[in-house]
């Protein structure tokens, strides 16, 4: 799930890690990107529940960060077979699961750390022969590959949660040679799941 998070919605990893089900609209299949998970400035373990020091909810890195994006199909489907999955750990343990609603956590409910993903990107990276890329570059190539498909700037701006238009265009979108290997195989498979009725939506942003 934090991987198609990042390829197919462009979302940060602290972003990913802080979605819950209760961020989803089932009806219209967008999602509402409201929190992030991370260590709250001069707290102490103490302070929080058991393991969660680095895994408390903060708010989004800016106030554009707040932000309600369309889901991809096949985003969607796998947030619900998440969700299936989600229930029946929360029958199997109701005495020791944590029902936080986090769409990332773990078979007891608590949400995943920060590096959980990198293993199962690593080998998912080898297995299709693609570079060993940074796990940040996926939001790189999800705005490079918008922004080649004529995307206006200020809507790639907003999906990714920019504050300024000008930070997708030379920062994200000034990378497409450091990825170039993995536009190929990619591009194909993201342009198949972008919502194709809420595209054009973004073109004039």
């Amino acid at each position: 799930m934090q991987i198609l998070f990042a390829v197919l919605m462009g979302l940060r990893r602290s972003e990913i890690n802080g979605l819950k089900y209760s961020d989803v609209d089932y009806i219209h299949r967008t999602l509402r990107v409201e929190r992030q998970l991370g260590k709250k400035p001069n707290s102490k373990a103490e302070d929080c529940a058991l393991k969660m020091l680095t895994k408390q909810e903060i708010k989004t890195k800016t106030p554009a960060g707040v932000r309600e994006l369309p889901i991809p199909d096949y985003v969607f489907e796998a947030i619900l077979e998440e969700r299936k999955t989600y229930e029946k750990n929360r029958r199997r343990r109701p005495k020791e699961f944590r029902d936080w609603n986090y769409i990332c956590c773990s078979t007891y409910g608590n949400p995943r750390s920060k590096g959980f993903h990198q293993k199962y990107y690593k080998d998912l990276l080898k297995s299709l022969d693609l570079p060993d890329i940074h796990f940040h570059q996926l939001r790189n190539t999800y705005a490079t590959i918008l922004l080649k498909n004529s995307f206006n700037s200020k809507g790639v701006s907003h999906l990714l949660g920019h504050a300024k238009e000008i930070i997708s265009v030379d920062v994200y979108g000034d990378t497409q040679e450091i990825i170039e290997d993995c536009l190929d195989v990619l591009e194909p498979f993201i342009e198949e799941v972008i919502p194709k009725e809420r595209k054009d939506q973004y073109y004039d942003y």
